[in-house]
């Protein structure tokens, strides 16, 4: 772990009371800048929007606070938040600040390092955990204005066709076909749940020793919707190619341990009360149409300078792909 520390320590010492022992910057992520700030006392975990012009409602900083503050006292496993600063002229953009969870972050799906039982056991916590997510009562903890509870897909379509619009950079076709037929395509919701928006592994920690999931983390998407949003972008694993990140296609079942799309599926329905999981064709595809969509983000903001890794250069060349994949699947749905 470190990357160049850019924020002024100053400034933060101020606001912490306190100086900080040390602040290195967390590898990774195209989103939200993160950093590790250890004090005396302990170790916090900071997270900010980026420097200069952003794309409006993208890098919501002070909704992911919301939520995890308003999750954390009902025992589901996020960070415990310790201070919102929505002063830019602090650090030189909006942070906040919370605990930092010890355990292990996955970022290779396959699990390698692993026994079998032990990927399986990593997996089904996994897909509990997002079950769990999906039970609690928005409105009991808080957040029952947290988003509009309705008609999600037609708004999350209407969302990243602009955000892709605001930051297009290219004609691609494939994006023009997704954005003609998703809106008259989306399927009926019958649930309304606290969506994560970003459920992936290695946005997991795991605990030290065990398969317990210890924190969610990366909330910046998070909005009530329809919890088929979250599950069916959690299958997408089991359809995209191993690449040393989520991707298993072709890894699960037999001696591997890693559990069959068949039985998250089951496991999830069984979890949630589902008498079944719709036609996933329709979901894979919005489900890619929203990736191309965040990536095109990050594609300008690349040019634009703003990008906040050296991964974003990279991550920002797989718009096309993206594209392509979603009309696949499409297709496959219908179209």
């Amino acid at each position: 772990m470190g990357g160049e520390v850019d924020i002024d320590l100053d400034r933060l010492t101020a606001w912490l009371g306190e100086a900080p022992v040390a602040v290195t910057r967390y590898p990774g992520g195209q989103s939200n800048p993160t950093y590790r700030v250890d004090v005396a006392r302990g170790s916090y975990v900071l997270r900010r929007k980026p420097f200069g012009v952003l794309l409006p409602s993208a890098h919501a900083i002070e909704r992911e606070y919301r939520l995890i503050a308003a999750l954390h006292p009902t025992g589901y496993p996020v960070p415990r938040p310790v201070a919102l600063c929505e002063d830019a002229g602090v650090i030189g953009a909006p942070f906040y600040l919370m605990e930092r969870v010890a355990g292990r972050t996955i970022w290779n799906g396959a699990m390698p390092e692993l026994s079998p039982n032990e990927r399986r056991a990593h997996y089904l916590a996994m897909v509990d955990a997002l079950a769990a997510l999906h039970a609690i009562d928005p409105v009991a903890v808080g957040l029952g204005d947290y988003g509009k509870p309705g008609n999600y897909f037609e708004r999350q379509v209407a969302r990243w066709t602009r955000q892709y619009r605001a930051s297009q950079t290219d004609d691609l076709v494939d994006v023009e076909r997704m954005i003609e037929w998703l809106p008259r395509t989306v399927p009926a919701q019958d649930r309304v749940a606290i969506v994560h928006g970003d459920y992936r592994i290695d946005n997991l920690i795991f605990a030290e020793g065990g398969a317990q999931v210890a924190a969610v983390l990366d909330w910046e998407l998070s909005t009530l919707g329809d919890p088929l949003a979250d599950f069916t972008y959690l299958l997408m694993n089991w359809m995209t190619q191993p690449d040393g990140r989520s991707g298993i296609a072709g890894l699960s079942g037999g001696d591997s341990g890693i559990p069959t799309m068949e039985e998250v599926v089951a496991r999830y329905r069984t979890a949630t009360a589902r008498d079944g999981v719709p036609g996933l064709d329709w979901y894979f595809a919005y489900n890619l149409f929203r990736l191309a969509g965040i990536v095109q983000g990050i594609k300008q903001r690349v040019r634009d300078g703003n990008a906040s890794s050296a991964q974003a250069a990279r991550m920002a060349e797989r718009v096309p792909e993206l594209a392509a994949a979603a009309w696949h699947f499409a297709e496959q749905a219908g179209a």
